[in-house]
């Protein structure tokens, strides 16, 4: 808040005395004019170089302005034809100093962590180039309003603290600056705003321009707002795009560029439309496919009706112009068909009358201030019912006198239960939960406390429930109360403000006759106090007992004495509670304990009586208890006694009830419970026990029936979400401690309670229809539980993050879930196993909160809306396709706040008329037209924090907000003054409100469960809604000024339509036997990447395809879904072969066809997600002039499918990493490396004559098709390219006669193609209606394929006629008795059997030529992906990472039993466990011995005779993050994402060690120079993301140290050159120096605070010739561009600042994804010499001289670098590319080489000490290149190269 003296504006030129130059100053040109148009004095700055002609205030940068105005307000005119530049410095809340500049030098914006550089562009109207940017000639005076704390927040996520600074500098006229926290309208003067009564605060008169009399203001004068509303709209990530979007504007006006701005849309990837603003003389714009919603309210003549308040005080969030032509109210709109709306203006109220206070209970609606009435009845609700017991304790339940009811807190609200007709009643007050009760004897005065201290007394009239005194505790905390049984004393006990104990006792018998109670005494005891009773027969007398005694108290004169009681050896008894005996036992006290102690008490002569102890019984001739106790000890822990006449009971902690005789002789009965008992209470007459359970359970035994009654069950934990179902009346809550639970409406009692071990609850929603519940876990898992059958049905397993939403469409067809990773998915549940449908990503906000507003569907089922995929926008979507129909950002309907709006929650109203409701931000709920996105009404200050939960009733009369512990019921019908009546009740943040489903009751949750009646009479519902009848009150319509639906539908006038457009189904397929050849039908080509030209050639007249008509099958006899396919025989697809390959047209039903959801099995591969793209000029150089040869590559690629091959007879060996095939000798270790795929490669297949290798990729920005390529396996050359399907290969086989290809599409494609080997042609090709996950050949019988998936096997069989080419397909459905769902593997065996593994674990064995299945059994608990089988042996892979080796040669003979046939025959010979789940297996023909591959990247020799496995391939699964060599060159470390620190031997490349941290990544690492020691002491230091650092002794294979000299992640790290020291950086920008030998951090630099550190760098050099003392140099490089070197003597303590480099980063355009990394490093052949990368606007690297201090060299780039290395050797450099691209420069020459193999970016480049090798990392893989040679010249690289250095 700015101070006073600053209000309400201040002119920061007279308050700085701008003219004497005192406290401000002046540089070059700078005068003192009288403007004619402004008739005043101005000044004139001007020149020819901006930077030596300016005004700066205040005089020196060491002061400071401290003007915390939001607002500053520059009135300046441009030279013309000149540039001008305004330089701001802002300093941010943490005191971090930010440069805001605007200039019309600049061309796009610019932005750095401390920098900020807006264009200012002047549209002059002329064409000359040379004036582009300059200002016009005829420019006008301008008001530039900065939004300074929307500049910060927008940009660069800082909060603003004040204005240090400015700097105007030429060429320019200024007025003077002014700041302020209020918006002005610079158009209005104060007479105009009194005059027309206008909702704007005018501008004030010395501010003001003058305006001729009769002109306008925008005639003469322009006024531009900044920042924009697609600034603050543009937290979703920006798209790719060279220059930022600009809106032109007719005429002369200026605007200031805001940045890019696009939204990414799920289902229309290409589309990305440009945010473009545009009044009515503007062009219009091009209309966008998505209605993407922006709402903003220009300065109006007329109040806006709805808006919450004045939006024309706050500055548009847009770069405004508001001009004559430009000045309106009303909506923009971007919808599907036009862009403009008008705002209808409704519910005009009146205004306020002049001098009316505003009171307290008054809200804000519009621009007026109404009286918030009260509607009727009044209340409107009445709580009816509570669900739960305790809260702050389970320890207190009280009988009433007569023993018909029980009194028992409920968090804040004290219930009274009828036992026997379960009525309850409230005492309703506290505002926290109740921590003490006490009755009175004659039940006529009930006292309670509140726990939060200070802690409130009440005393109640117990049979009317008033409140008859409230008075302050005197301690912070009560925890005991206790009555006299007359009731004229009341006694407690707490805690004071120290923790010290404090008895208290009260006389309350005034109590009830209009006096108060009196404080009688309070003393303050060091003894622990558990329980403290006043005696009945003895109000003066007191007893307590705790921890080591017992005491009697007595109250005598005012004061409280005690005494203690010696218990000789049982003093250390911890007791609990104690008990007066009754009448002729009244000179007994019992006390209990937790070692199983009950002592009897003379308390008459303060000694024992008598000790007993209970033990648990012990089974005979056992050791064992029968009860095992919840507590410790040998004893039954006992919490609580209750004494009656002749009975005495006990709850103790192994969660038994015992009723003892007085004698305790035996036991007479016992209940047991499910949880630790933590109080009984006996009732007055003795025939029931009172008990309840740390669980929150509540119950009594009724001992003549000796049956055990529920009152009360509860939660333990807050309430997190609710669920209703309306035929059964029934509730469901999930709760903070991991249960759900069900329960009955009408009783109120618990019906089912769902809970899980491993699992956490996290949300629900019932089926409309059926007795079925949804639950969603933390784990991401999605169950369905059958209420009737009390067990799961289903359970998905479809996100990765916890599911944040779930909601049922009230038809019953369809489940939707959300999850924190933002992952939305469709489920489809109108039969009794619901099944998935679709899978998208990047739909939900990532940041939500588990909520029931989380997702929530329209009445009618056809919107789903949801917060995302940003917390700023509401997306709706049809909930049959989930295709988007619209966005509304909603972080710009309220312009006035200070920062972003988001969404909170969501609500659909009844259908028609079709309203959204959304809870912001900013307290305020929207009302919006679900079809069209605009504001309907809105409701400002309903909270005074956010609304996390509302609901609408049905009827539309209703509306429920909560917020903290308040639910607010609003009348809904009444737009203009709508009435509120608040309700409190509940001691936590009310999480869920809702309505009961027959509207007559309400329901709210927090820390227990509301049900509150509704008094008011049941409204109608409005017309077509649920409930529909006549008479439906008003509803939010629009005015005269809105258009009809028919007027604005698409075509008929530009307008958008007012009606969300229905998707229209698709048109069901045409099946036939046979299929022409199609206009613009899918095709394939085929290339051949040999010598000379690639053959290609057109489609053939006479093709027959079938590649766009679904397949037809035949469904077997027996159990079948038959939605698969029609019945009917076999049908066959007849089909031409190709003659050579066809054009790439696509098939218009192949192009139109919906992708499926992802299965949910492991065995689909699934492309890892890349951001980076292939460069297309990239290329591998000619053998002659190549620098760098690939030697080796390390790693496997784990996330491919049978990626492995091998054949032992001719010993081929080969497995893929990335886009590489790897051809590796498993007995030398050479590698041979194929290049050519573009993206990561799926799967590989091997021919059976071991000639031909295939290999599929997928599709890249640089080819829209899959690649598959055919290898020619003894010359390693690609014999032919293959190209058909779209998404990805899932799987590859050659038939047995190696004649035939067949190729498997991904579950994107879902298509399956089959080749000629011989001539590379498509043969045919079909659609599948399902995704496969697997095929294979028939070993004996090539025209036999077998696919497997979703449901079914499907046989395909091949027959050639000639020319003809005939597919029958067959169709065989798993029988429901083998219990696989899916299929997801399959392999033949001896003929006819075919072995397929499933989801579910299990094998089930098929018999080919009955098509049948004969046999199934329990193979794994898991996903089986694998499966080989080879005579009698079976092998079997899954993703428990156990491979297992089956017995099955009985199996034969199993099958001649068919029906009889039992799986006992079957056994596991032996079972192997890897590191990560079986993803691809080759064996020997005999199967003993074989290569297995997991995806943790390691590939396997497994020996069955041995039983053993060894590693052949090793590799990290994660990111590789940094690669380190040994000072000897003899071995190399590498950590990664995955917590491992791995070192590698360099002669052999094999793994030697790993060091792994679980749940940590390790992000740096560095290897302890030689001077460190000898070499066995050779260290390796790794950086982690929890701050720590560990230091590894490689020699020892230990962790020699742990510390943590960082609270964040560390980025970086290095040994001093003495290896005495280490040099780490973190996340933050904290550079930490420590001690490897004693673990201690000596010293911390901040100097880079705020961005965090890229690079540090260590070497050894004398410092002298630089000006500094010590010999050790090094350097620290931040993610903000700047550079520090220092020179350091760190055993003398020595560290000393030598240079500092900042530059401007690159445009965010040029890079969207994230800035590149600020890369440096020390020259090896010059220790002076920094290499530079990023460090700049340029994507080059320069060479920075310490001696000079400037740059010496430059060498420009292709792309920005983002890994960087220089040889120790030769002058090379090696850089890495985004664009997996790899480049060697030689610094001599000037020439460069690229080179290709990465699939990703390249992170990261190291040459090793030697200089012999470079190693280069792409995500998880490493290659490994040999430097040879050297680079030729320019001339011979021909255009290859760049030219020579040239010099700065």
């Amino acid at each position: 808040m700015a101070k006073a003296w600053q209000h309400p504006f201040l002119n920061v030129f007279r308050h700085f005395k701008v003219g004497e130059w005192k406290r401000s100053t002046k540089e070059g040109d700078v005068t003192p004019v009288t403007d004619k148009t402004l008739k005043c004095t101005v000044y004139r700055i001007r020149g020819s170089v901006s930077a030596g002609n300016y005004i700066q205030l205040p005089q020196t940068s060491t002061q400071s302005l401290g003007l915390t105005g939001r607002y500053l307000y520059v009135l300046f005119r441009p030279l013309p034809s000149k540039h001008f530049v305004i330089h701001l410095d802002v300093a941010t809340e943490d005191s971090q100093v930010i440069r805001v500049s605007f200039s019309s030098l600049f061309r796009e914006l610019k932005s750095t962590a401390t920098w900020l550089q807006f264009p200012f562009i002047c549209e002059a109207g002329t064409s000359r180039k040379d004036l582009a940017g300059v200002a016009p000639s005829g420019a006008r005076w301008t008001c530039l309003q900065l939004d300074l704390q929307d500049v910060l927040l927008v940009y660069l996520n800082r909060r603003y603290g004040h204005l240090k600074s400015v700097r105007l500098c030429a060429n320019l006229l200024v007025k003077s600056l002014y700041t302020s926290d209020l918006c002005f309208e610079p158009a209005v003067t104060v007479a105009e705003a009194r005059r027309a009564k206008l909702p704007v605060t005018p501008v004030p008169r010395e501010m003001a321009f003058p305006v001729p009399k009769g002109d306008s203001w925008h005639e003469h004068y322009v006024h531009i707002r900044f920042p924009s509303v697609g600034s603050r709209a543009s937290s979703e990530p920006a798209r790719k795009s060279r220059s930022p979007p600009e809106a032109v504007f007719r005429g002369r006006v200026r605007e200031l560029v805001p940045p890019p701005v696009a939204f990414s849309n799920p289902f229309l990837d290409g589309v990305s439309p440009a945010v473009q603003m545009f009044g009515p003389t503007a062009a219009r714009p091009v209309p966008r496919p998505l209605p993407e919603v922006s709402l903003f309210c220009e300065h109006s003549e007329v109040p806006s009706m709805n808006g919450p308040r004045d939006r024309s005080q706050e500055p548009s969030a847009r770069a405004e112009v508001t001009d004559k032509h430009t000045a309106g109210n009303g909506v923009h709109t971007a919808a599907p068909e036009s862009a403009v709306v008008p705002v209808a203006l409704e519910d005009v109220a009146p205004r306020q009358p002049p001098g009316r206070k505003q009171s307290r209970p008054e809200m804000t609606l519009g621009e007026t201030v109404f009286e918030q009435r009260s509607f009727l009845p009044d209340p409107i609700l009445k709580l009816k019912g509570v669900i739960g017991f305790g809260g702050h304790s389970t320890k207190w339940a009280l009988w009433t006198k007569d023993g018909a009811a029980v009194v028992y807190p409920c968090h804040a609200v004290i219930v009274v239960l009828h036992v026997d007709t379960r009525e309850q009643r409230f005492f309703l007050g506290h505002t926290d939960k109740v921590s003490a009760l006490a009755l009175d004897g004659s039940g006529s005065l009930l006292a309670s406390a509140q726990a939060r201290p200070p802690s409130m007394l009440r005393l109640w009239d117990f049979q009317t429930g008033g409140c008859l005194s409230l008075l302050r505790s005197p301690v912070h905390a009560l925890c005991s109360l206790s009555f006299s049984s007359n009731g004229v004393l009341l006694c407690g006990v707490g805690k004071d403000s120290h923790g010290r104990t404090v008895v208290l006792a009260w006389g309350t018998e005034q109590v009830g006759r209009g006096g108060e109670a009196v404080l009688l005494a309070k003393t303050h005891t060091g003894v622990d106090i558990q329980a403290f009773k006043v005696a009945f027969f003895d109000e003066t007398r007191m007893a307590s007992c705790g921890q080591g005694g017992i005491r009697l108290w007595r109250l005598r004169g005012g004061e409280l004495r005690s005494c203690p009681v010696d218990l000789g050896e049982h003093r250390v008894l911890e007791l609990t509670d104690l008990a007066f005996g009754q009448a002729q036992d009244s000179h007994t006290l019992y006390v209990c304990g937790r070692s199983g102690h009950i002592l009897e008490i003379d308390h008459r002569r303060r000694a024992v009586r008598r000790v007993r102890r209970l033990l648990p019984t012990q089974t005979p001739g056992g050791h064992s208890s029968q009860k095992q106790p919840f507590g410790a000890g040998p004893g039954i822990s006992i919490s609580s006694l209750s004494v009656s006449q002749t009975t005495c009971a006990v709850g103790s902690d192994d969660g038994y009830v015992r009723l003892w005789p007085l004698d305790f002789s035996s036991v007479l009965l016992e209940a047991e419970h499910e949880g630790p008992v933590s109080w009984v209470c006996v009732s007055p007459d003795g025939l029931r026990v009172l008990s309840a359970t740390l669980s929150g359970h509540l119950g009594f035994l009724d001992v003549p029936s000796r049956e055990y009654n529920t009152l009360a069950r509860s939660h333990t934990a807050p309430v997190l979400a609710l669920a209703t179902e309306g035929s059964r009346g029934q509730l469901a809550t999930v709760s903070q401690d991991d249960t759900v639970r069900v329960w009955d409406l009408a009783t109120l009692q618990q019906l089912y309670d769902l809970r899980s071990p491993e699992e956490t609850p996290r949300a629900i929603a019932f089926h409309p229809t059926r007795p079925v519940l949804f639950c969603g876990f933390a784990s991401g898992a999605v169950c369905s539980f059958s209420l009737e059958a009390a067990g799961v049905l289903v359970r998905h397993r479809r996100h990765q993050g916890a599911v944040t939403g779930l909601a049922a469409s009230p038809d019953g067809s369809f489940l939707f879930s959300s999850c924190s990773q933002g992952t939305l998915a469709q489920y489809h549940c109108s039969t009794t196993r619901c099944r998935v449908l679709r899978v998208t990503a990047n739909m939900v906000c990532r940041d939500a909160h588990p909520t029931p507003n989380a997702l929530v569907v329209s009445g009618d089922s056809r919107l789903l809306a949801f917060v995302g995929p940003s917390k700023y926008v509401v997306t709706i979507v049809s909930t049959a396709s989930l295709e988007e129909l619209l966005r509304v950002d909603v972080s710009a309907l309220e312009l006035a706040s200070s920062r972003l709006d988001s969404a909170v929650a969501i609500c659909f109203g009844p259908v028609p008329p079709g309203h959204l409701l959304v809870s912001t931000s900013s307290h305020t709920v929207v009302v919006l037209d679900a079809a069209s996105g605009r504001v309907v009404r809105e409701l400002s200050g309903v909270h005074s924090v956010a609304c996390p939960s509302l609901a609408l009733s049905r009827d539309a009369r209703f509306l429920l907000t909560a917020t903290d512990r308040v639910i607010r019921v609003w009348d809904y019908p009444a737009k203009a003054s709508p009435g509120c009546q608040v309700y409190i009740g509940h001691s936590e943040p009310v999480r869920a409100v809702a309505f009961a489903p027959g509207q007559r009751q309400l329901l709210s949750v927090a820390d227990a469960i509301f049900l509150w009646d509704v008094l008011g009479a049941p409204g109608r519902s409005p017309s077509g809604s649920a409930g529909d009848s006549p008479g439906a009150p008003p509803t939010c319509e629009a005015g005269p000024g809105a258009r009809q639906p028919e007027d604005t539908e698409a075509g008929t006038g530009g307008l958008p339509r007012q009606q969300v457009p229905v998707p229209s189904q698709a048109s069901p397929l045409q099946l036939g036997a046979r299929a022409g050849p199609l206009k613009g039908a899918d095709g394939a080509f085929s290339t051949s990447d040999e010598e000379g030209p690639s053959q290609e050639s057109h489609n053939p007249e006479g093709l027959h395809q079938a590649s766009s008509l679904p397949m037809l099958v035949k469904e077997a006899s027996g159990a079948g879904d038959g939605a698969q396919g029609a019945p009917g025989g076999t049908w066959g697809f007849s089909m031409h072969p190709h003659s050579c390959g066809w054009a790439t047209a696509r098939s218009t039903t192949k192009a139109q066809a919906r992708p499926s959801a992802r299965p949910d099995c492991y065995r689909h591969f699934t492309a890892r997600y890349k951001a980076s793209s292939l460069v297309k000029s990239a290329s591998v150089p000619s053998a002659r002039v190549e620098r760098l040869l690939l030697k080796a590559v390390v790693g496997y690629n784990g996330n491919g499918r049978a990626n492995v091959v091998w054949k032992p007879d001719t010993g081929f060996f080969a497995y893929t990493c990335g886009c590489l095939v790897v051809v590796e000798d498993l007995h030398s270790g050479a590698q041979r490396h194929w290049l050519g795929h573009p993206e990561e490669i799926s799967t590989l297949a091997l021919s059976h004559n071991a000639q031909i290798l295939a290999s599929a990729s997928g599709c890249s920005s640089t080819a829209s098709r899959c690649q598959i390529r055919i290898w020619d396996v003894p010359g390693g050359s690609c014999r032919h390219l293959l190209s058909y399907h779209d998404t990805a290969v899932q799987a590859l086989a050659f038939s047995p006669d190696d004649a035939l290809l067949v190729t498997l599409g991904d579950y994107g494609d879902r298509t399956l193609a089959l080749w000629s080997v011989a001539t590379c042609e498509l043969l045919s090709s079909v659609r599948l209606p399902e995704p496969a996950h697997g095929v294979a050949f028939n070993p004996r019988d090539a025209r036999e394929l077998t696919c497997v998936g979703q449901g079914a096997i499907t046989s395909w069989l091949l027959q050639q006629r000639g020319a003809d080419v005939t597919l029958q397909v067959h169709r065989e459905p798993i029988p429901e008795e083998v219990g696989a769902g899916e299929l997801t593997s399959l392999c033949y065996g001896a003929a006819p059997l075919l072995y397929c593994g499933s989801n579910a674990g299990r094998v089930c064995v098929w018999d080919t030529r009955a098509g049948r299945c004969f046999l199934a059994w329990e193979a794994d608990d898991g996903e089986i992906g694998v499966l080989l089988c080879s005579g009698a042996r079976l092998v079997s892979g899954s993703n428990t990472r156990r491979l297992r080796l089956w017995a099955v040669g009985a199996v034969p003979e199993l099958r001649r039993k068919g029906a009889r046939a039992r799986s006992s025959s079957v056994f596991m010979e032996h079972e192997l466990t890897l590191d990560g789940a079986i993803v691809s297996a080759v064996f020997h023909d005999s199967m003993d011995m074989g290569v297995v591959g997991t995806t943790a990247g390691t590939l396997w020799y497994v020996g069955w005779a041995e039983g053993t496995s060894t590693r052949l391939i090793s590799g990290h699964r994660s990111k590789v993050n940094e690669v380190v060599f040994s000072p000897s060159a003899s071995h190399w470390a590498t950590c990664s994402d995955d917590g491992s620190v791995r070192v590698w031997s360099l002669a052999g490349m094999e793994l030697l060690t790993q060091f792994q941290v679980l749940n940590q990544s390790c992000l740096c690492l560095a290897w302890s120079p030689p001077s460190c020691g000898r070499p066995e002491e050779q260290q390796v230091a790794a950086g982690y993301s929890d701050g720590t650092l560990r230091v590894f002794s490689v020699s020892q294979i230990a962790m020699e140290l742990k510390m943590r000299p960082h609270r964040a992640a560390l980025t970086a790290i290095a040994f001093s050159a003495d290896g005495q020291t280490i040099l780490s950086g973190d996340k933050d920008g904290l550079v930490a120096a420590s001690r490897p030998r004693t673990g201690m951090t000596f010293h911390v630099l901040s100097d880079h605070r705020g961005a965090p550190i890229s690079t540090i760098q260590s070497t050894n050099k004398e410092c002298g010739d630089l000006g500094a003392e010590g010999a050790d140099l090094w350097l620290a490089a931040s993610s903000d561009q700047r550079i520090s070197v220092w020179a350091s003597d760190w055993p003398r303590g020595r560290c000393e600042l030598l240079d500092w480099l900042s530059c401007p980063s690159p445009t965010l355009t040029e890079f969207p994804s994230r800035p590149p990394p600020c890369l440096v490093a020390f020259c090896p052949w010059d220790g002076a010499l920094l290499a530079c990368a990023g460090l700049g606007v340029h994507p080059e690297v320069v060479f920075y001289s310490l001696h000079q201090k400037q740059v010496v060299e430059k060498i420009p780039l292709p792309f920005f670098a983002v890994s960087l290395s220089l040889s120790p050797g030769a002058h090379l450099m090696a850089i890495g590319f985004a664009e997996r691209m790899l480049r060697l420069v030689d610094c001599e020459s000037g020439a460069v080489q690229d080179f290709a193999g990465h699939d990703d970016w390249v992170q990261l480049c190291r040459f090793a000490p030697s200089a012999q090798l470079l190693f280069s990392a792409a995500h998880s893989e490493i290659l490994v290149w040999e430097v040879s040679g050297h680079l030729a010249t320019e001339e011979s690289l021909g255009s290859g190269s760049w030219p020579p250095w040239r010099r700065s």
